[in-house]
């Protein structure tokens, strides 16, 4: 059974459907893959990208430090995904996240809340005479960040994050045959810093931005408490520049890579067959020794651990920072699983109020993110504050 429904959960999670696992293959795969899903809005339709950024609500899953350059003390948003409706019709994912700032000196905090609900799922020990035993599979995370700013151009952060991923809702081996699985859960933490400096140029102040984050430096889950899964620690690296056209009109350009920490499974220090990890090796390898092993572990050497980047490219275009207009372009490599796909999105920013949409077109032959929509409301806390009390 266990088998069985891992397979299920790859092929709805990691959304490496167009990579098929043969000998030329060598996707990376983890534990919990919902933590890699963009949940806003507004990065989705600049690509899935928001490192380096402009600080926006949705920061907390990108990059906290970011949030030291809000214009508000406060804010709240909450984000929807219906997941891979091409497949299926009941994938979801909805985030939620917030930030309070105390000052420059004191800094703030961020906090954000995600879920994922897989649907309903029949589980079945392949017995053919045995009654599937209807499941609905669901992971969530909640983390809290502190940012505050190192300098006048310069921010980081730090945030502890609690995972939970429970794929077969309690079914164990009293219902469904020998083999057990349980929830699964572990703690991990983020570090972020952020870059931004105006520049002034002819048509008025441009801002160019880096950003860098490590995300989910934690342990490992287990789902049979037998063997151990890597989860999706990243480092992520981005660079951003926004330029102005007149008063009311500006561009901004980002561009972002991504690269999983995750030990790869096909490696060149495996011992085992076709190079491969047995299950109870790859289980033994420890977090910290994944991570560095990552960066030159692939059998094909540099161009492999090359072929492991996934990128990011983005453009928006602001009409007085109240109508945005984006497209973007993310890029993973073929043998990596080839989520290759185009996305465009719209927003529109009140004082107070702010809403965008995402839409994702897929490129690689039947991509299962292909017409993925997204939307994200969110509100300026303080903004509703100021409007309350002028109206008293």
């Amino acid at each position: 059974m266990k088998k069985v429904f891992l397979s299920i959960t790859a092929l709805l999670c990691v959304v490496s459907m167009s990579a098929q696992t043969d000998d030329t293959m060598n996707p990376l795969i983890t534990s919990m893959p919902s933590l890699s899903i963009a949940p806003d809005a507004r990065a989705a339709g600049m690509g899935d990208l928001g490192v380096a950024t402009q600080a926006d609500l949705n920061s907390q899953y990108w990059n906290a430090a970011k949030y030291a350059y809000m214009d508000s003390k406060g804010g709240l948003n909450a984000s929807y995904t219906p997941w891979l409706r091409k497949l299926v019709s009941d994938i979801d994912l909805a985030y939620i996240a917030g930030y309070y700032n105390f000052g420059d000196l004191a800094g703030g905090i961020g906090a954000s809340f995600t879920y994922f609900s897989l649907g309903d799922v029949q589980l079945t020990n392949g017995d053919p005479g045995a009654t599937p035993i209807n499941v609905r599979p669901n992971e969530w995370a909640l983390d809290l960040s502190y940012y505050r700013k190192l300098h006048e151009y310069v921010s980081m952060a730090v945030a502890v994050r609690f995972m939970y991923s429970d794929l077969n809702n309690g079914a164990n081996s009293s219902t469904m045959g020998a083999t057990e699985m349980y929830p699964a859960w572990t703690m991990g933490a983020d570090i972020a810093l952020y870059y931004r400096q105006p520049i002034d140029i002819k048509t008025g102040t441009s801002h160019f931005a880096l950003g860098f984050t490590l995300k989910n430096l934690g342990g490992k889950m287990t789902y049979d408490k037998i063997t151990n899964n890597f989860i999706p620690a990243s480092m992520n690296i981005g660079a951003s520049y926004e330029i102005p056209f007149d008063k009311y009109n500006s561009l901004t350009m980002n561009l972002e890579a991504n690269k999983l920490m995750v030990p790869s499974r096909k490696s060149k220090y495996a011992d085992g067959e076709d190079g491969k990890y047995t299950q109870e090796a790859y289980s033994e390898l420890t977090s910290p020794k994944g991570w560095f092993q990552s960066f030159a572990d692939a059998p094909g050497g540099s161009k492999e651990e090359f072929n492991e980047v996934r990128w990011g490219a983005g453009l928006e275009y602001s009409y007085n920072k109240q109508f945005y207009a984006r497209a973007g372009y993310s890029y993973e490599n073929y043998y990596k699983g080839n989520r290759n796909y185009i996305t465009v999105g719209a927003g529109f920013h009140l004082s107070i109020v702010s809403l965008d949409v995402a839409y994702c077109i897929g490129l690689a032959a039947q991509n299962p993110l292909d017409q993925t929509m997204r939307f994200t409301l969110g509100f300026d806390l303080y903004g509703i504050k100021d409007l309350v009390n002028n109206r008293k």
